[in-house]
């Protein structure tokens, strides 16, 4: 079996593999979108074809929509090259279940795949801003997309953007902003922009991306005045903020044995030149959440009918807030560290381990939940209890420890520093009550040594700061005594690595001392766990 629009017609061959096909008419799709595109989402990677993608498709499936979605790629453009023209734009979706089930379904949903570097794409976007009929434009395109400056500054892109204006732009946001200022001389129709990526306040973060463009051209006579304000009135343009959770590894290996063996044979996985690990299909777990504060001035799909929950901006920061800094990703932090000492290569294995359970319990349970505030819509117990009964147990979830702790210095400030903060200006607790976020953070820094608990070297995860870290704890070995304080103070001081300063929380002490155990010598860490749990629980 191929994934293409033709193989789709034997139906009974897909139905006998136990295969789910759309079943909604799609050339009638394709020119609904054609005439009436309602729906664009930029960044083409997995979690957009295993989820949104799902969701209209689901939409579509029973005939509550009758557009797809027009898919953009401006980062990578070779997932548009490989992954979506050859197939058709389909994508073979496997939901990996926690009681050992697998659904496979093929998401027909989208009905054009363009790239942003491509003039030609770059027109078609042009004209589909123009459409007053546009509703949403939303996003995945990592936290890191947002940005407009890196260590040196400007990216030469953005600066070149901001001189000279949104006719032939070069960057991202610059070619959003171009694609914005389109469709303001078009009429100033609305519009929702949405950031869907797993970063606090998305929507603030789209806008910072988009405003400054629409300053710099108003500023150099390059745009009328007018597209700033429109770019500002929540009325014309809106940036909703949003909360994801949705966990979509790299294609499995398992995954892809599994399809073949079923007799699907467009299972290739790929890396492109920009390390996307890519395929024909994706594989995600089941279980999936999407909050979006309802703020689209010209309407919106009716998203709600496949899952969406649509609410207010409160209630939206409150529901991210509880996953991000508490729930679901303190915990998922906590297992990668320790699960890279341990010598893990799957989070799923590290639940069998009983202290690594007790650390995550501990975490979520006995120190993160008494700051949440419930958002009302989503229960945090109920929700901690998912990820640790459910969601991160699931062993048909190749999902890995080192995946998961790539990045990890941008994520130590909303996923312990807030937590941290809480326990300093509530009045009724004690930050000498926290004791396994502490050792969490010193495992973190032991963790940067790139050394195991076995005393093997391991190759620590991608991490903007992890040159300058790694600089900073050079010398540090298996085995010291320590004291560490003149290493590791510059860092447990630094408020934009924690969120605080360790040592003025109270805390900066306790991490050293973690940090001296933990590199005591081989199985420390192992040791230093078991004590730290053991004498926490209760």
């Amino acid at each position: 079996m191929h994934l293409n629009d033709n193989a789709l017609k034997d139906k009974g061959r897909w139905e006998q593999a136990g295969i789910l096909l759309p079943r909604f008419d799609r050339e009638a799709m394709f020119r609904a979108t054609q005439a009436a595109p309602r729906w664009v989402h930029f960044g083409a990677g997995n979690i957009f074809r295993a989820f949104p993608a799902a969701l209209q498709q689901s939409l579509l499936d029973n005939g509550i929509e009758e557009s797809g979605i027009i898919v953009a790629e401006g980062y990578d453009g070779e997932i548009i090259d490989r992954v979506f023209l050859p197939y058709d734009n389909l994508t073979l979706a496997v939901t990996l279940k926690a009681d050992g089930s697998i659904e496979k379904r093929v998401i027909a949903s989208v009905a054009q795949a363009l790239r942003l570097d491509k003039p030609e794409d770059f027109d078609i976007l042009r004209g589909i801003f123009r459409s007053p009929a546009l509703q949403m434009v939303s996003f995945t395109i990592t936290e890191k997309g947002y940005s407009l400056e890196g260590r040196n500054g400007l990216f030469p892109d953005a600066e070149a953007d901001f001189r000279e204006g949104p006719g032939a732009p070069k960057s991202y946001l610059g070619r959003l902003a171009g694609l914005c200022y389109e469709r303001y001389q078009a009429g100033k129709p609305p519009l929702a922009l949405v950031s869907m990526d797993n970063c606090s306040h998305n929507g603030d973060k789209l806008f910072q991306g988009v405003e400054p463009f629409a300053v710099q051209w108003v500023n150099k006579g390059l745009t009328d005045s007018g597209f700033l304000d429109y770019i500002r009135d929540p009325a014309q343009v809106s940036f909703p903020w949003s909360m994801i959770d949705k966990i979509t590894p790299r294609p499995d290996e398992g995954v892809k044995q599994m399809l073949e063996s079923l007799g699907f044979t467009d299972t290739a996985g790929q890396i492109t030149a920009k390390n996307t690990y890519i395929a024909p299909f994706v594989n995600a777990e089941e279980v999936q959440y999407l909050v979006i504060e309802d703020s689209f001035p010209n309407g919106r799909p009716r998203l709600e009918k496949a899952g969406v929950l649509f609410t207010d901006r409160e209630t939206v920061d409150k529901v991210e807030k509880m996953k991000v800094c508490t729930c679901l990703n303190p915990l998922h932090t906590a297992l990668a560290v320790f699960g890279c000492l341990l010598g893990y290569t799957k989070i799923s294995e590290e639940m069998k381990n009983p202290d690594l359970v007790k650390l995550v319990e501990i975490i979520g349970y006995k120190e993160g939940l008494p700051v949440v505030v419930d958002p009302g819509i989503l229960s945090p117990r109920k929700f901690i209890d998912e990820v640790i009964r459910v969601r991160v147990p699931n062993p048909f979830m190749p999902d890995t420890p080192q995946r998961i702790a790539t990045d990890s210095s941008q994520k130590m400030p909303i996923r312990f520093g807030e937590t941290i903060k809480a326990y300093l200006t509530n009045g009724n607790l004690r930050i000498d009550d926290l004791k396994l976020i502490p050792l969490t953070l010193a495992a973190w820094i032991r963790y940067l040594l790139g050394i195991d608990d076995t005393g093997k070297a391991f190759t620590v995860s991608p991490d903007p700061r992890y040159d300058s870290l790694s600089q900073a704890l050079s010398g540090v070995k298996l085995g010291d005594t320590g004291p560490f304080t003149a290493k590791l103070k510059p860092i447990l001081a630094d408020k934009s690595i924690f969120g605080v300063n360790l040592y003025e929380a109270g805390l900066g002490e306790r991490v050293e001392a973690c940090f001296g155990e933990l590199t005591a010598g081989p199985g420390a860490v192992a040791a230093t766990l078991k004590k730290y749990v053991n004498n926490s629980a209760g």
